[in-house]
């Protein structure tokens, strides 16, 4: 590790304090001269002193140039190779080390500054913290949604949105939550999702955040439009053959040629009697219409929920006795899988009208299928308690998926088109969502998250 210049020297050393000592020893027993013996007594031992400093100088090195290290610093060592040439090979050691901390040091720059460059140019703003708030990294693109540059605790949130730091440590992992915020005077749509990793021996938490509001205003649209489409489907089916029964009728009272209008005595028993049917058309489709429009009402004017602490289990049982006896003849078979213990806050009469809803189409979907089982389930991941209807009936079509929810969208003849509508508002009400999942010809599972 060290060149012969060091082992000359200590050897030099170690002869010069041999001499001494035995100069001493002479002094001390055949020379009795006090001052002669302190003289070399002395001198014995600053070399002994010497030696020892001499040879320490090699664990100084090594403490120093590890200080220098764990205090982030990189010792010149160029400049002490010149200065100590009997330890070069040391700091050359030394040295070597130096340039692969270095190049170290130089490979993780360029790979944080890569993956910030690629953090800092994504659209979705990223967030993260630790469980008593401290932020740790926020992202420009975080920094431009909420418009604050200076972030070292969420509660700074609190400013822009009233308990905003309240919903983003109580977010249960990998739960999404859209949260609306008001920025600059304008409300955008910000989607939350978050995780928690591990950060050494620290525990932090990431929150992915994404304003969403041109994707639910483009959403908002095409669901305007798709509703557009569906009146003016329903209205006209029941205007044109009112129409056309009215030109009708008109036509039995007028002369064909002239259009005058007949007397009553020209007016015969069979043209009545068209007239007749015909009002009563007008007066089914009339009915019809009115219907339609009491519902479009209902669509829009739902109860507040009144909520309430509601046991699942037996909420759901109850709920299956319903279905007892108008489905005895039938062969399907509803059931029921849910905890004893687990509980929710909700409006009964609402869920209940949404569950019902659902296991009824459930009914309806396997009507042509062999064994049909319909089950009923519900459990907690987190903070949220699932509700599931899965049905091994014939599934819902494609083409109809994107439309299932629209009001009055229906493929039944005698369907309204708001049942689903309706239940997907009501669980909205609640902070919910509605969702489902279909394989045509197999089956359909619709999940409630509260």
């Amino acid at each position: 590790m060290v060149c012969k210049t060091f082992y000359v020297r200590l050897t030099i050393r170690i002869l010069f304090i041999t001499l001494t000592g035995l100069l001493f020893a002479i002094c001390l027993f055949y020379l009795p001269n006090i001052s002669l013996i302190a003289l070399i007594g002395i001198a014995l031992v600053l070399q002994t002193v010497s030696l020892i400093r001499y040879v320490n100088r090699i664990n100084v090195r090594i403490e120093n140039f590890f200080l220098a290290h764990l205090n982030g610093e990189v010792p010149d060592i160029a400049e002490t190779n010149r200065k100590n040439k009997e330890f070069f090979r040391l700091n050359e050691y030394f040295s070597r080390i130096n340039k692969e901390q270095e190049n170290i040091r130089i490979k993780t720059e360029i790979q944080n500054s890569y993956f910030k460059t690629i953090i800092d140019q994504t659209t979705t703003g990223l967030l993260s913290y630790t469980g008593e708030g401290e932020v740790d990294f926020v992202n420009d693109a975080a920094r431009k949604i909420f418009g604050i540059y200076v972030l070292r605790h969420i509660r700074k949130l609190d400013t822009i949105k009233e308990g905003l730091s309240k919903i983003l440590l109580d977010l249960g992992p990998g739960i999404t939550q859209l949260v609306p915020i008001v920025i600059n005077g304008e409300l955008i749509q910000i989607s939350v999702k978050k995780t928690k990793f591990k950060s050494g021996d620290r525990l932090l938490y990431l929150v992915t955040l994404q304003n969403i509001k041109s994707e639910l205003d483009t959403k908002e649209m095409e669901s305007w439009q798709k509703l557009i489409r569906v009146l003016t489907h329903e209205i006209m089916n029941s205007i044109t053959p009112i129409t056309s029964l009215v030109n009708t009728i008109s036509r039995i009272y007028r002369e064909r040629d002239t259009g005058r209008i007949l007397q009553p005595a020209e007016i015969t028993a069979q043209a009545i009697d068209k007239t007749v049917k015909g009002l009563d058309i007008i007066e089914t489709r009339g009915i019809g219409l009115v219907d339609f429009v009491k519902n479009f009402r209902d669509v829009n004017k739902l109860p507040k929920p009144q909520f309430e602490k509601i046991d699942v289990n037996g909420l759901l049982h109850q709920i299956k006795i319903l279905f007892d006896d108008p489905y005895s003849t039938e062969t399907a078979k509803l059931k029921i899988s849910c905890p004893a213990e687990l509980t929710i806050l909700a409006d009964r009469h609402l869920i209940e009208q949404v569950l019902i809803n659902l296991i009824k189409n459930s009914f309806e979907a396997c009507s042509e299928t062999l064994n049909p089982v319909i089950r009923l389930s519900a459990y907690q991941q987190y903070d949220r308690t699932f509700i599931e209807v899965e049905d091994n009936g014939k599934g819902i079509p494609e083409v109809v998926m994107e439309n299932i929810f629209v009001p009055f969208f229906t493929t039944k003849e005698k369907g309204s088109g708001i049942g689903l509508s309706l239940s997907r508002q009501i669980i909205r009400m609640h902070g919910g969502t509605l969702e489902f999942h279909s394989v045509p010809g197999e089956m359909t599972i619709f999940t409630i998250r509260i």
